[in-house]
């Protein structure tokens, strides 16, 4: 990892903190949001419960001897954590143990009616139909005859903005809806890396371009936006979306809301569905190719990339790894001062890697001493976690490293 000294894990067990509101309030109000979104029967309900009592008041208890990714997890770290309280491990690792377990309450990973169910379609489905989201189709028709820099740079802003309709975070935030510039005199993008982004990207049929998706719904759009203006530009020749290989934190994409927000952008009116036809030509001759790899919900940081992800990240042009949870993974998941250099705590990465993140949690590094200084005497810590500020980060060294 890093030449900066490790900073502290962030754990669950101070009461005040963003991550113990997170275990404490925001994981029994998911609960609750499923248990009524669905006609789940008995079963469902008492595991539910169950689920409820062990993550606010119980400890982490091991996945059932069946479950197929039992042997995974434990090499995850499960026999370490299993028996603590869900407030005493670290605090990636416990939320995503919380989401494995709501797919088991619900009956989604085992046999039975409700098997491969997401509990989180109807949520997802909301956000993609909302009036919002044809608002913001329409306004791609005024982008059609600017510039192509003005045009890659408004969907590269979408991309990186969408992902305030992150639903894990809105179910539990009323802050969410705050307007981007909310914060004046503290700058709304806080890091902006994007002239070196766009400096990877030149016109190149060679050049390849893994996108490590983070929501679905409003925010996944953007992103095919994106992908698609790189590949009908030749800014790209090929394009890999890397999405979660089954239900995951509320709102992260899986393959069947690619196919959604596909359906969806097909059947917009206008310079939309232009779009939806680029992608999916480029899903049918290979340019555009979707992977669920099982590390995509892995509870560890991406410094512990298995070899296959990591050889495939270091023979892509650029990784672009979106929204806040792969900020926390690519990054590590540490209470890191916020000038800490990004390059160094992602000098593990194996090639040129990019994020585009809205801040929603404390987790934070890149920051000029400036920018952090406004930011605190705007809103103390608040900025950290409210949604309503983001960032363009980018180590272009890969190269350098893989030669």
């Amino acid at each position: 990892m890093p030449v900066t000294p490790a900073a502290p894990v962030l754990l669950g067990n101070e009461p005040g903190s963003f991550p113990h509101s997170v275990l404490a309030e925001r994981h029994p109000a998911i609960i609750r949001q499923v248990r009524d979104a669905f006609p789940y029967g008995p079963g469902q309900h008492r595991a539910l419960d169950e689920l409820l009592h062990s993550c606010t008041e119980g400890v982490i208890e091991p996945l059932p001897e069946d479950a197929d990714d039992r042997d995974r997890w434990r090499a995850w770290g499960l026999d370490d954590h299993a028996g603590q309280s869900w407030f005493d491990v670290p605090w990636l690792w416990s939320e995503s143990y919380f989401y494995r377990r709501l797919l088991d309450a619900v009956g989604h990973a085992g046999p039975g009616a409700w098997q491969g169910i997401d509990p989180f379609r109807p949520f997802k489905r909301a956000e993609l139909e909302a009036s919002e989201t044809g608002e913001e189709l329409a306004a791609l028709d005024a982008l059609q005859d600017r510039p192509e820099r003005e045009r890659a740079d408004a969907l590269l802003h979408g991309s990186l903005w969408g992902n305030r309709a992150d639903l894990g975070f809105r179910l539990s935030s009323s802050g969410a809806g705050a307007g981007a510039g909310a914060a004046a005199p503290a700058p709304a993008l806080v890091a902006d890396d994007s002239e070196t982004l766009w400096s990877l990207l030149p016109t190149s049929s060679a050049a390849t371009l893994c996108l490590v998706a983070d929501n679905a719904g409003r925010e996944l759009l953007p992103d095919l936006l994106l992908i698609a203006h790189l590949l009908a530009e030749g800014r790209i020749g090929r394009a890999v979306l890397h999405v979660k290989p089954y239900p995951y934190y509320v709102s992260d994409a899986t393959t069947a809301d690619v196919v959604d927000a596909l359906q969806h952008l097909a059947a917009a009116p206008g310079a939309a569905a232009g779009y939806a036809r680029t992608l999916w030509s480029a899903m049918a001759d290979g340019r555009l190719t979707v992977r669920a790899h099982p590390f995509s919900c892995a509870p560890l940081p991406y410094a512990d990339l298995p070899q296959d992800l990591r050889a495939e990240f270091a023979s892509a042009t650029l990784t672009l790894f979106k929204g806040d949870l792969n900020y926390r993974r690519l990054v590590g998941d540490r209470l890191w001062p916020p000038t800490t250099p990004f390059q160094e705590v992602t000098a593990y990465f194996p090639g040129p890697v990019a994020a585009l993140r809205t801040l929603k949690s404390d987790v934070i590094t890149g920051l000029s001493a400036a920018t952090e200084a406004a930011l605190d005497a705007a809103e103390d810590r608040r900025w950290r976690t409210g949604g309503t500020h983001a960032l363009i980060q980018v180590n272009p060294s890969g190269d350098a490293q893989r030669k």
